[in-house]
């Protein structure tokens, strides 16, 4: 795949280049501040953006700003957004203008390098990777998803996830048919109009990121 990084750090900077040269993957630019990151996008079109959340000039919002801007002058663009911390609004935010082909994972989770890969290749892929600790955090939130039991909520938790319905099936020990059923019956309850059914799974997950 084809590359940019967006990362001020430069010891995570290094890393990653290190860690995605190391299994094939192609470093088309590497910047270090959120003003630079939509006119390298637009110049190089890569397969998949990764960018941190906060960078220079004000090491607030950057990264997000500039991912927002992207999506919205490349629509579809991949970008994988990395943060220190979980900020649930910035994940909401983004996730806002539609899940396909986004993912925000915590920095830590680069260290388990299968994992992010794996979320990695999901993103350019088009599909979406939400890190484990903001869907935890997303889910203590009291939102309008009461209506949901909790095996579902669990599988709603992992479809935001961005996994598929053979792994929700191994990772909660059920069924392929039974993780089916319970997607069903979350789309019925979320009212999420009969639709291609990979789009209802993203609408559904923006409901309960909204939540």
């Amino acid at each position: 795949m084809r590359i940019v990084i967006a990362e001020d750090n430069v010891l995570l900077r290094e890393g990653l280049i290190l860690l995605l040269e190391d299994v094939g993957h192609e470093i088309v630019a590497v910047v270090g501040s959120g003003p630079e990151i939509v006119p390298t996008l637009l110049e190089h079109r890569p397969d998949v953006a990764v960018l941190d959340v906060r960078l220079p000039p004000g090491f607030r919002d950057e990264g997000l700003r500039a991912a927002i801007e992207a999506r919205k002058i490349i629509p579809g663009q991949p970008l994988l957004v990395l943060s220190q911390y979980v900020e649930e609004s910035y994940a909401a935010e983004l996730l806002g203008q539609g899940a396909s082909g986004i993912g925000y994972l915590l920095k830590d989770r680069v260290g388990h390098i299968e994992e992010f890969q794996d979320a990695l290749e999901r993103v350019a892929a088009g599909g979406t990777a939400l890190d484990p600790e903001v869907v935890s955090q997303l889910m203590s939130r009291r939102d309008p998803l009461d209506a949901l039991s909790p095996r579902e909520r669990e599988v709603l938790g992992l479809m935001a996830q961005g996994l598929d319905n053979p792994t929700i099936a191994t990772t909660l020990f059920i069924t392929e048919r039974s993780v089916s059923k319970h997607i069903g019956s979350i789309l019925a309850k979320l009212n999420l109009p009969p639709s291609d059914s990979g789009h209802r799974r993203v609408l559904a997950v923006l409901a309960y990121l909204n939540a």
